[in-house]
């Protein structure tokens, strides 16, 4: 130790120049206290935001639930008058089908509703389809004529775009045919379509294992040759069906049908102007024509039967689901 004093050239240390001491714990009293206070109300905040979040999201499903209830019962039925006179109007766009619009449950309820309400003069089917399953249009067309004779109206079909196949079938049975000169009009026939891909199979090497119970049972199996004896009966099938269309046909024109052209049932479809020639149709007209010339009411009521938002989203809650099971059932293989 040095404890001579400072040369000239050594000044002294100031007390200024002496490194800073760290405050202590007693310079900040209650420190602990302070943090575990603030970690408690950060943690009760974060508590209540979670219990926030959980409420809304509970009233949100609730308010999407009771939406959902009050679309499925909502039917959109027409608000007019029954007093006053109008021309009821029926739409059938698109694919007839079970699994569209245009399917026998809508289109008669739609009907129903247009046959009993006082004020409708007539009924108007408004069709604009290429057709599709003639289970439902037969449906549809018995209906129909059930409805006209129970209530003494008039029904007319107002042709757009297309009226072929089971749109057709379901045309005839009303008491006049309205079409537009480039309208489509006919396609008197049946079709059953499918693939066969044993050539493919042989090509690449895929052996088709198919067991059944009943030598028949694998009928139109699109991977296993067509025999003769199953072509024979689809065509007596498609036969069948087709005679019952001619049949409709045939007793919804009446002597109307040019019946001396055999082409007219085979699958050919015509323009309208063309379909007006051959009596498929009656004259050249569109559903304003009709409703101030024909039924005398100009002011048109739509009574069309369409599905509502709830019964599009429980469709699709519905096909994610089936969807689900589908791939659940994809390991085990499926018996038909």
């Amino acid at each position: 130790m040095n404890d001579s004093p400072p040369t000239p050239d050594q000044p002294a240390q100031s007390p200024a120049a002496a490194p800073p001491s760290k405050p202590s714990a007693t310079a900040f009293p209650g420190w602990e206290h302070a943090t575990v206070e603030k970690l408690l109300f950060a943690t009760l905040e974060e508590q209540r935001t979670a219990r926030r979040w959980r409420t809304f999201k509970s009233l949100a499903w609730l308010v999407f639930f009771l939406f959902l209830v009050w679309t499925l019962g909502f039917r959109g039925t027409p608000a007019a008058d029954k007093a006053t006179a109008h021309t009821a109007v029926v739409e059938i766009e698109g694919e007839i089908g079970p699994d569209t619009e245009a399917n026998a449950e809508f289109v008669i309820a739609a009907a129903r509703a247009a046959f009993e309400d006082a004020g409708a003069q007539a009924v108007v089917l408004l069709i604009n389809s290429p057709g599709g399953s003639p289970v439902q249009a037969g449906i549809i067309n018995d209906e129909l004529r059930r409805l006209k004779a129970l209530h003494k109206k008039p029904l007319y079909a107002v042709v757009e775009e297309s009226c072929a196949s089971a749109a057709y079938y379901i045309a005839v049975s009303a008491d006049r045919i309205f079409v537009d000169k480039a309208s489509i009009v006919g396609s008197i026939g049946v079709l059953m379509e499918g693939w066969g891909f044993t050539g493919l199979m042989e090509k690449i090497g895929v052996e088709r294992r198919l067991l059944t119970a009943g030598e028949n049972k694998g009928f139109l199996d699109p991977f296993s040759p067509q025999t003769e004896t199953h072509r024979l009966h689809a065509q007596q099938m498609l036969d069948v069906v087709h005679k019952q269309f001619i049949d409709i046909v045939k007793t919804g024109r009446g002597k109307r049908l040019k019946q001396d052209r055999p082409e007219m049932f085979s699958g050919l479809f015509w323009t309208g102007q063309q379909a007006v020639e051959l009596g498929l149709a009656d004259q050249l007209g569109n559903l304003d024509f009709v409703a101030r010339e024909v039924i005398k009411a100009e002011e048109l009521v739509d009574y069309t039967r369409r599905e509502n938002i709830g019964e599009r989203l429980v469709k699709r809650f519905g096909a994610a689901i089936g969807e689900g099971a589908v791939k659940a059932l994809r390991t085990v293989p499926p018996m038909r």
